[in-house]
């Protein structure tokens, strides 16, 4: 880091000298907010930001970049270990190279900028005891939440909050496609569709609809608000492909939205040792809860803290430019700190035990299609009994020959209504188990 000018405050400009890996829409659209926006960057943070080196898969793709052609390069190793660059900006995705660059950019001396969570989600312990051994920052804003400073509220403006539950909504995709179904009716193929049409799907929508984008998001919103060591492979995932209009339909009668949520909680009580439950489903949310108004490809977390009471962060989760918002942020801040004593990495983590989804106690929403006959309902309800599975409401809805049996339950465990629908299957009079969604209560699920 070398000085240059005199900043607006009077005091001197640090030039700092950025090696940005990967160049896709964010890493664009960074380049394109550093160029445009230097100079009132420079004035409110007392920094020059200078991308030095952009490395790319592909040289020979056609690209329209605010930086000389002789700054771009193929060989990220290079930038990685150049002594001319200050901050190590990754953008490039996946596990690797990214999780080797990374490590080689913390060892070199470099703090690190990234938005990949699915590395931090599966090698977050790893790359945290390399900064801290190293000294250096790893700052991760973008990678959950797009734009909102969710990160930084947990991790920093919240460091002291005893936080007792977060869930949100974490991938546009699904919420995108939850919206429509619930808004126009629309079918859950109808919906992707246009998501797809729109380009908020990718070709292939798997990582959204099944849930693993927002698991891995849940396992790094568990591991900074619980500082914990918790990777996407420890989250309870469900995706939204098995909900139906109807179920949305039934939803709405009850008084609730259908949104898919990623939800960790404290579940241990008062002194004992700490355990969590971390976990992603399609749930009920009440209607008048703040979550069920969130529409659209928009993003929101709801942070329960036991003295700050009830928080919600909203924006957009998404997008070049929302993702290279925070990217900046988390530049500026890594800029800022070039020589700090401590490195700013998330704190300390240790290891927790995490609950398995089934010793969750939540009231669930099933479905069952059974044979229109004297007893069904009777033997039906004789099996939930079996299993300590208590029912708050049934609805009869008439399907030609048949019928539809809708269920709320009391404060039930899962494994008991897991139990419960292995022996409904085995009923001859019930023809089809349907739909399953967890409820949203208004405290933490505990055991």
């Amino acid at each position: 880091m070398v000085a240059g000018r005199l900043a607006s405050t009077g005091g001197p400009l640090s030039v700092v000298r950025v090696g940005l890996l990967g160049c896709g829409t964010v890493g664009g659209a960074l380049l394109e907010i550093v160029r445009s926006d230097g100079p009132g960057i420079a004035a409110r943070a007392g920094v020059e930001l200078e991308v030095t080196r952009v490395a790319v898969r592909d040289l020979a793709k056609p690209r329209s970049l605010p930086i000389d052609a002789d700054r771009v390069t193929d060989d990220a190793a290079s930038i990685v270990v150049d002594p001319e660059i200050d901050v190590v900006v990754e953008l490039i995705g996946g596990i690797e190279p990214a999780r080797s660059l990374v490590l080689g950019a913390l060892r070199a001396g470099k703090s690190v900028v990234t938005a990949n969570k699915q590395l931090l989600a599966t090698s977050g312990p790893e790359l945290f005891e390399a900064a801290e051994k190293a000294g250096r920052d790893l700052l991760y804003e973008a990678a959950v939440g797009g734009a909102i400073p969710l990160v930084r509220a947990l991790s920093v403006s919240l460091r002291g909050e005893p936080i007792q539950r977060v869930m949100g909504i974490v991938n546009g995709t699904t919420n995108y496609i939850l919206s429509k179904m619930s808004e126009e009716g629309s079918s859950y193929s109808e919906a992707l569709a246009e998501a797809e049409r729109l380009g908020f799907a990718e070709a292939d929508p798997t990582a959204d609809v099944g849930g693993y984008d927002a698991s891995q998001k849940a396992a790094i919103l568990a591991s900074i608000a619980f500082s914990a060591d918790v990777v996407a492979g420890d989250v309870y995932r469900e995706g939204i492909e098995a909900v139906e209009a109807a179920d949305i339909d039934f939803a709405h009668r009850l008084g609730y939205e259908v949104k898919l949520l990623a939800v960790v909680e404290q579940t241990s009580e008062d002194g004992a040792p700490l355990e969590i439950g971390v976990r992603v489903h399609p749930t009920m949310v009440p209607s008048d809860h703040p979550l069920a108004g969130v529409r659209g490809s928009f993003n929101a977390v709801f942070v329960e803290g036991r003295h700050a009471g009830e928080l919600m962060l909203y924006g957009r989760g998404a997008g070049g430019q929302p993702t290279a918002s925070a990217v900046l942020g988390d530049l500026i801040d890594a800029a800022g700190r070039l020589g700090a004593a401590e490195p700013r990495t998330g704190g300390a983590r240790h290891h927790v035990a995490i609950r398995p989804i089934d010793e969750l106690r939540t009231e669930y929403y099933l479905t069952l299609d059974v044979q229109d006959r004297p007893g069904v309902l009777a033997a039906v309800a004789t099996v939930f009994g079996e299993h300590a599975v208590s029912i708050r409401s049934m609805e009869q809805v008439g399907l030609g020959e048949g019928a539809r049996l809708v269920f709320i339950t009391h404060l039930a465990r899962e494994a008991d209504v897991q139990a419960t629908l292995e022996d409904l299957r085995h009923l001859p009079a019930v023809s089809r188990i349907g739909g399953l969604l967890r409820l949203i209560g208004p405290e933490p699920a505990r055991g």
